[in-house]
């Protein structure tokens, strides 16, 4: 996974934006103002903080990316800000009990199955604080949809030898549904929907 994100790095941002800002944008528009600490998963160059900066420029954020040359852009571009970047694998991360007042993931975990997805979330929301909010942006398909490539992950895998668990980058998405389900199973009150398009929607998950 971050060889795949590495060779990419410096044409990474282009291809992310290439349909516009419109879903970091919104995403950053969705944190709530009472935000002190954010816990950003896969946070990449941080497109997202970008547009989250501006609302809330003392924001602290805990960023967690697989993909060391990801990380150091995003120093880069934000050294004066309150930012604690961790280069790792999120599944592995301790994330605390009780820290944030909201998580966000964006474009990041369309690449897991359902229930390495349900023991993150567990982690999330026992990260977050009593009134915390987890947002996730990202692509989501409908089920003929899911189903192939969830074959196709399969059959990937199985040729090329890759062991169950080891982190390889092939888009596996699931449906709106299947991810509210899924955030809800790992204990969460309330999942909203929003933004939603064929391609995907922003979940608004309260604690």
């Amino acid at each position: 996974m971050a060889d795949f994100f590495t060779s990419r790095i410096d044409h990474y941002e282009a291809h992310m934006l290439r349909n516009g800002d419109k879903n970091y944008r919104m995403l950053a528009e969705l944190v709530p103002e009472n935000t002190r600490k954010l816990l950003d998963l896969g946070c990449g160059t941080g497109l997202e903080l970008d547009w989250i900066f501006k609302r809330l420029p003392e924001v602290s954020v805990t960023g967690i990316d697989v993909t060391p040359a990801m990380l150091y852009r995003l120093n880069q571009k934000y050294p004066e800000k309150n930012l604690e970047l961790i280069c790792g694998n999120y599944f592995d991360t301790n994330l605390g009990k009780n820290i944030y007042d909201t998580a966000i993931s964006c474009a990041t975990l369309h690449h897991f199955l359902r229930d390495e997805k349900i023991k993150l979330y567990k982690k999330i929301r026992r990260a977050l604080k009593s009134h915390g909010v987890y947002l996730e942006s990202d692509y989501m398909v409908d089920e003929r949809r899911r189903n192939e490539m969830q074959a196709e992950n399969v059959k990937v895998r199985r040729e090329k030898n890759i062991p169950d668990g080891e982190l390889y980058h092939i888009d596996i998405p699931y449906t709106v549904e299947n991810q509210v389900d899924m955030i809800k199973e790992a204990g969460f009150s309330r999942v909203d929907i929003t933004n939603r398009s064929e391609n995907g929607a922003i979940l608004i998950a309260r604690r």
